[in-house]
C-alpha cells in the first residue's frame, strides 16, 4: 500500500469517527429552540480540523519524496550519460541525436522536481490584528516572521478571543496548505510526464539508429 492510499485509508477511518461523534453530539444535546451559533460539537470540529492537518501532511510528505526521488533519478542518468556515452560521439556521431534527446528530457524534468520540491514562503505581514485584517494567517509562520513577539501574543491572543476567529483561521490555513500541495503535485505531474517522455523518445532514437545502422552493413 502506498503512502497516497494509505492517506486515503486514514481519512475514511477519520470520517467515520466523525460521523460517529457527530451522531453522539446530536443524540446527546438538549432540544432547544435558539438555533446553533458554533458549527457542531466542539470534538467534532476539532476531529475534523485534526484530521484535515494530518491528511495533508501526509501529503506534503509524499510529493516532497516523489520530487526528491524524480531528482535523485534524473541526476544518476545525466551523470551516466555524460560520463559513459559523451566522450565517445566523436568516434559515434550517431550516438548525439539520442543522447542530446535523453540529455534535454532529464533536465526538464529535473527542473520540474526542483520547483515542486522548493520551498515556498510568502510575504511576511507587519499587522497582529486579525480582525483587522481578514487575510492574516497568524497560525503561518511566513506571515508572524516579521512581527514583534509581543505583536504576535497580542494578535494570537485577539485571535483566541473568539471561537469562530480561530476556526476561520486554521480553515486559512488548510486553504493554504492545499493550494501549495496542488502546486507541488501539478510540478511533479510535469516532472514524471517530462522523464516518461524523454525515456521514450530517447529509447526510441537508439533503437532507430541501431536498425539504421543494420541496414548500412558493413562498408
Amino acid at each position: 500500500m502506498t503512502d497516497l492510499q494509505r492517506a486515503q485509508v486514514e481519512l475514511e477511518q477519520v470520517r467515520a469517527e466523525l460521523d460517529f461523534a457527530l451522531q453522539q453530539a446530536r443524540s446527546g444535546e438538549p432540544k432547544s429552540d435558539k438555533p446553533h451559533k458554533t458549527p457542531g460539537s466542539e470534538r467534532a470540529v476539532d476531529t475534523m480540523f485534526r484530521s484535515a492537518y494530518r491528511v495533508q501532511m501526509d501529503l506534503t510528505s509524499l510529493a516532497d519524496n516523489k520530487a526528491n526521488m524524480m531528482i535523485s533519478i534524473n541526476g544518476i542518468v545525466m551523470s551516466i550519460i555524460i560520463a559513459s556515452v559523451a566522450p565517445k560521439l566523436d568516434a559515434n556521431p550517431w550516438l548525439l541525436l539520442p543522447t542530446v534527446v535523453l540529455l534535454i528530457g532529464n533536465l526538464v524534468s529535473m527542473v520540474f522536481a526542483v520547483m515542486a520540491a522548493r520551498p515556498r514562503v510568502s510575504r511576511p505581514t507587519r499587522n497582529p490584528l486579525f480582525s483587522a485584517d481578514k487575510k492574516t494567517n497568524l497560525l503561518f509562520f511566513g506571515s508572524f516572521a516579521n512581527m514583534r513577539e509581543d505583536d504576535f501574543v497580542a494578535g494570537m491572543s485577539q485571535l483566541m478571543e473568539v471561537r469562530m476567529a480561530v476556526y476561520e483561521a486554521m480553515i486559512r490555513n488548510i486553504y493554504g496548505l492545499g493550494s501549495v500541495l496542488y502546486r507541488k503535485f501539478v510540478l511533479l505531474q510535469y516532472a514524471y510526464t517530462s522523464f516518461m517522455i524523454a525515456l521514450v523518445l530517447g529509447v526510441s532514437s537508439f533503437v532507430a539508429v541501431f536498425i539504421w545502422l543494420a541496414q548500412q552493413g558493413p562498408k
